[in-house]
């Protein structure tokens, strides 16, 4: 019996498989290796008709993967260029990560589309090398060098790159000691990767690159925090200065993170899940690979230029008389300036800003505030324009503006702002304060 003959009959009955089995040990002489990948073939490949073999095969699984991984490419291609044109860190790191994303969403997507159906013996288990553990430091300093202005990368930085570069050294030893084996052309896995790699190697990997997510993710919402807590200690105006989308760009890969955890204890402790059940990860991560990218890309990062979170000193409140005095001292005169040159109907006021005009450091300004007023920077400005708005609406200011736009002319830049803080002092809303002055 052919080869062909062979192969057919392995398609229908496992009777002849076993006797394939024997036919290729009697009559060829060749090693295991070449065993294998003869006896696989007589296995697997006649289980698909010629026809649904081919590559690319265009499907509900390959092609939107497909669409949107060349979305990703061109997303990573747009923040590499600007990167290359203002230096923005950010967008760098930012352009690194999508690209990552995109090439372990591609190893997924040519596979849909028939690749390795077509290909049998594509080394997919030596070429397509895992960068979770490059992605993990990856996200840290990508929201460090976000919410820390003049970030920029160090030599000592790389080293957090050290643990991926030591399994890149060990599937690269992997793949040069099987690929001298005899007969690897015609296999796909070689001795290392059966006996070496699968059993001991990937559980370990595996498990310190899990680890190692997950330390730098509490890393980086640690950063964020960090940031969100200073934000009312420098801005007057806080709407879109939350970095609402770095809140959102971290829950997003924590919830894939977590997803694939559970795909893995699944797929490993419960029941083995079929390619086609492990896809939603993968689109899942394909359509947050579009929205990283997409905002990453429109984000305005400019405001925080001059941000630094103020420090009070060690040591919390000061209460010995000479300094108390200071600080009472210091306290009017920033009242003073608030009074007389009403520098809180600045909309982008900050603490930068109000210390250089006060002729204090950014410190010494945050602890007359916060210890003199017993407010964050954030409050004291807004309480002053509130009290801008109570005396226009009191001189009738209110009959030339709408009640927004008059907001608007005493420093606030959101309608929703202005309605939150407004409620909040006032315990009334806008509308509300100016009809009981009616009555």
């Amino acid at each position: 019996m052919g080869t062909w003959g062979m192969a057919v009959a392995t398609f229908f009955s496992p009777v002849a498989r076993n006797w394939c089995y024997g036919q290729a040990r009697s009559q060829y002489p060749i090693s295991w290796l070449q065993l294998k990948g003869y006896i696989w073939r007589c296995n697997v490949l006649p289980m698909r008709p010629f026809f649904l073999q081919a590559f690319p095969d265009f499907n509900l699984f390959s092609t939107p993967l497909l669409i949107l991984v060349l979305q990703g490419l061109v997303l990573a291609a747009l923040l590499y260029l600007r990167f290359v044109k203002e230096r923005n860190v950010p967008d760098l790191l930012l352009a690194c990560i999508i690209l990552i994303m995109c090439y372990h969403r591609t190893t997924y997507t040519i596979g849909f589309m028939g690749w390795y159906d077509t290909f049998r013996n594509t080394k997919v288990n030596y070429f397509l090398v895992s960068m979770e553990m490059l992605t993990a430091p990856l996200l840290y300093f990508y929201v460090k060098s976000v919410v820390t202005p003049g970030f920029q990368l160090l030599k000592k930085h790389f080293w957090h790159a050290v643990p991926w570069l030591v399994f890149f050294l060990v599937k690269t030893v992997i793949y040069l000691y099987d690929a001298q084996q005899p007969g690897f052309a015609d296999v796909q896995n070689g001795y290392l990767v059966e006996q070496l790699q699968w059993p001991y190697l990937n559980p370990f990997f595996s498990i310190f690159s899990a680890m190692q997510m997950l330390l730098y993710l509490a890393f980086s919402f640690q950063l964020y925090a960090t940031y969100k807590k200073g934000v009312p200690q420098f801005f007057s105006n806080m709407a879109y200065k939350e970095l609402i989308w770095i809140r959102n760009f971290l829950c997003i890969y924590s919830f894939i993170f977590l997803y694939g955890l559970v795909q893995v204890f699944i797929n490993e402790l419960v029941i083995e899940m079929s390619w086609k059940q492990k896809w939603w990860i993968q689109f899942f991560s394909a359509l947050a690979i579009l929205y990283f990218g997409v905002k990453g890309y429109f984000t305005n990062f400019s405001f925080l230029t001059d941000f630094q979170a103020p420090d009070l000193p060690r040591g919390g409140k000061t209460k010995n008389g000479a300094a108390a005095d200071y600080i009472v001292k210091r306290k009017q005169d920033i009242h003073k300036l608030m009074e007389e040159e009403k520098v809180y109907l600045n909309p982008e006021l900050n603490l930068k800003q109000l210390a250089e005009q006060t002729g204090l450091q950014r410190a010494e300004v945050s602890e007359a505030i916060n210890q003199g007023f017993g407010k964050n920077f954030n409050d004291l400005v807004n309480q002053y324009r509130i009290a801008e708005f109570k005396q226009r609406v009191s001189a009738g200011d209110n009959q030339k503006f709408s009640l927004v736009g008059l907001a608007f002319e005493c420093g606030f830049n959101s309608k929703a702002t202005f309605n939150r803080v407004f409620k909040k002092l006032v315990q009334s809303t806008p509308t509300q304060y100016v009809e009981s002055l009616k009555n």
